[in-house]
Order: C-alpha cells, then structure tokens, then sequence
C-alpha cells in the first residue's frame, strides 16, 4: 500500500513538471511570437528610399528582452515631407511591445493627417491617456523635415537630447526643456522648435538604453562618451555612425548583462538634388 502511494505521489509529481515544461514551451513560442511581430513592424530595408538622394537614413533598435519598448519609425507624409520617430516605451515585455505598436500607429496616422508633430503628439496624448490603466508612458522624438529646403520641424517629449553636427564641425548635443512624455496627463501640451538642415549636416537620435549602457564596473555611457564616439568620424554615413556607436556601446558594456533597449536613428541631409536637364534636340 505505501508503496501505490508513494508512486501516486510522484507520478502528480513528474506530471506537474511535465505540465511546467509544457506551459514554459508555450510562453516561448508566444515570446517568439511577438518579438517577430515587433521588428516586422520596424522598417527595414535600408536604403528605404533609393531613389531620394536629397537625404541618407539608417536606424537599428536591439530590444533587451525578446521584446522591447521602444521603436523607431520614419516615412514620407508626401513627396516633399519626411517624418522621423524614435521612441521608448515604459516597461519592458509583452506589454511594453504592445503599448508601443498602438504608440506607432497612433503616431504615423497623425502626422499622415497633420504633418504636425506638436499637434499630432497632442493628439495620441490624450488617445493614450483614456485607456491607460496600466498606466504606462512613452518617450518621443518626432520631427518633420521639408526635403527641398532642408527646414524642419521637432517635438520632444521626455525624450533623450537630439545630436546635431554641423559641416565643419562635430556632433553637439543640443541640451533645452523638453515637453511631458505621453500617456500620463490630459492636460499636457507639446510646442514645436524650428530647425534648418544645410547640406552636410546629420542628426542622431537614440534612446536612453545608449546612455545608461552599464560596464561591469557599474559606470554609464553616458552623453560625453557618446559624443566623443560620434566625432571619432562625425562625416561618416547614418549606417557608418550607428555601427560604431552600437560598437563603442558593446565594447564599453563588455560582458555586463544590459537592462534596456537600445535603439538609433541617423539622418544625413545632401539638400535638394537638380533635376538632370534633357538633352537638346
């Protein structure tokens, strides 16, 4: 008798383990899953517009997890307006790669409407924010740029410090108030700042899985090494830079387990190009 229990008892045994491995199986397969869904939804095919020379445009987002918060995004409004995101989501996991698709959608489909990044980041703040129980928030950079003149416009909220270099010059990280990160409050507003692109110049945006790369040691990134890897060669292509920041990052992180997303965008802006003239008859 004793003998009939105890192998009862570890045949429930052996069954919930079975049963544990099966479930685990099935969380990996969803993990899988969703973090195919998630760099589907980036755009990936660089160049993306081979035939626009005015400009010249890489990004690169390497989650922590299977999945991960932020994303980037970056799409022509019309034939003479281009539109660049980056953005970091809250949290990390399913929930943070599924706050941050409706963030995108929300987004694209504004700036489509608007071609307004101050208005169309107003507007998904309150979309967020009326089904938010979550409560989780996202960090944006959206701008529009106008391709024939190179001038621009940019909303920042809560996100990370934009690097800009001029020709002639280095990257310069452009330090100024940023407004309210999105998803939290109703009653946030969002202005615009006016830039212009002469051709030569590159923007760089990243999120804060950049800055707060850790060492092993414990220390940071941070702003200073960033910008000292981007003026290694500050004329390099948008491809150029963000592989060697990406590897600057893993060099500095060296075999330190890394907690965040890291996520690059880089824009080079050649300035409207002359249309070839026919030749004469």
């Amino acid at each position: 008798m004793r003998a009939v229990i105890e192998d009862r008892e570890a045949g429930n045994e052996v069954r919930g383990i079975v049963s544990m491995i099966s479930e685990l199986d099935r969380l990996d397969k969803e993990l899988e899953l969703a973090a195919d869904s998630q760099i589907n939804s980036l755009p990936m095919n660089f160049p993306p517009f081979p035939e626009r020379k005015e400009f010249d445009l890489y990004a690169s987002m390497t989650p922590a997890k299977e999945v991960g918060g932020d994303f980037y995004d970056f799409f022509l409004i019309d034939s003479d307006h281009l539109a660049l995101v980056i953005a970091d989501v809250s949290g990390k996991g399913i929930p943070a790669a599924l706050f941050m698709m409706v963030s995108k959608t929300l987004i694209k489909n504004q700036m489509m409407a608007l071609c307004d990044p101050a208005a169309a980041l107003e507007n998904v703040n309150l979309q967020l924010c009326e089904r938010n129980s979550s409560k989780m928030f996202v960090t944006v950079w959206l701008a529009v740029l106008e391709i024939s003149t190179g001038k621009g416009l940019a909303c920042n909220a809560g996100h990370e410090n934009p690097a800009l270099r001029r020709p002639g010059s280095g990257f310069e990280l452009l330090h100024y108030r940023h407004n309210m990160f999105m998803g939290v409050s109703k009653k946030a507003k969002y202005q615009n700042r006016e830039f212009v692109l002469e051709p030569g110049d590159s923007l760089f945006v990243y999120t804060d899985g950049v800055l707060e790369a850790t060492s092993v040691s414990g220390a940071m990134f941070k702003e200073e090494r960033l910008a000292e890897t981007l003026n290694q060669n500050p004329d390099a292509s948008p491809e150029e830079l963000i592989h060697r920041v990406r590897g600057a990052v893993d060099a500095f992180a060296d075999s330190a387990p890394q907690f965040d997303d890291i996520t690059m965008l880089s824009l080079k802006y050649n300035g409207p190009q002359k249309l070839e003239e026919s030749p004469s008859a």
